[in-house]
């Protein structure tokens, strides 16, 4: 179930909000204050926040920037009708998108689809050579980073690649020769126990819900499951 962040002072937009995502089936936690949104964002990992400008504490422009500062989750921002919005000033900022209130709930519904649609694509559809694109992570070995749940995770080189090869071919099972050899090469001095904690270290960084997995084929090696 992909979790959408509710940022708005207003209680009553706020909780209608909340109702027409609830029926799309999205789980939804609200906030009033910019601040609180901070402080929730890092517990709830939303997929995607809905965000208003005008907010007690901190205001819409400021949370946008904080977020960006470590995460890629989707932003759409909402505006009263009136309020002066700069679109550009807020995609500069790194919104995904803006609303304008009062705004119809299925219009709502389309954008938020739209938007996590467009950072959700299989990988065949957005993912250039060298860089692997699943639901909440994204391995990029050109520049040797990882993403998931928007946030850069520091992997050291083995492990990144370990990754990399294993999500690069999907369902395929790799003994652990085959993984020494693929990674570390024919000159490698070491056994395969190596390979167990590269494995063991990845799942330990990347634990939680998501649709993917290393998985333990027993007695031949390790497969990627997604």
């Amino acid at each position: 179930m992909l979790k959408i962040l509710i940022v708005d002072d207003d209680t009553n937009i706020s909780e209608l909000i909340a109702l027409y995502l609830n029926k799309e089936g999205y789980e939804t936690k609200e906030v009033a204050t910019g601040r609180l949104a901070l402080e929730v964002f890092e517990s709830f990992y939303p997929d995607l926040v809905l965000l208003d400008v005008m907010l007690p504490e901190l205001d819409g422009y400021d949370v946008c920037k904080e977020i960006r500062k470590q995460h890629r989750t989707p932003i759409i921002m909402l505006t009263a009708k009136g309020e002066v919005f700069d679109k550009v000033l807020g995609l500069e900022l790194g919104a995904d998108d803006y609303m304008v209130k009062p705004f119809d709930p299925k219009e709502l519904i389309a954008r938020v689809k739209a938007v996590l649609r467009r950072n959700t694509q299989p990988i065949e559809e957005v993912a250039p050579k060298n860089r692997i694109v699943l639901d909440n992570l994204i391995i990029d070995k050109d520049n040797y980073s990882v993403t998931y749940e928007g946030a850069l995770v520091e992997l050291p080189p083995k492990e990144l690649e370990v990754l990399y090869f294993l999500a690069s071919h999907p369902k395929q099972v790799f003994t652990r020769e085959q993984l020494l050899d693929k990674i570390w090469g024919y000159d490698f001095v070491g056994d395969t126990r190596t390979v167990d904690v590269h494995i063991k270290r990845l799942r330990d960084k990347f634990e939680g819900d998501h649709t993917w997995s290393i998985k333990t084929v027993w007695g031949v090696g390790y497969k990627f499951e997604r």
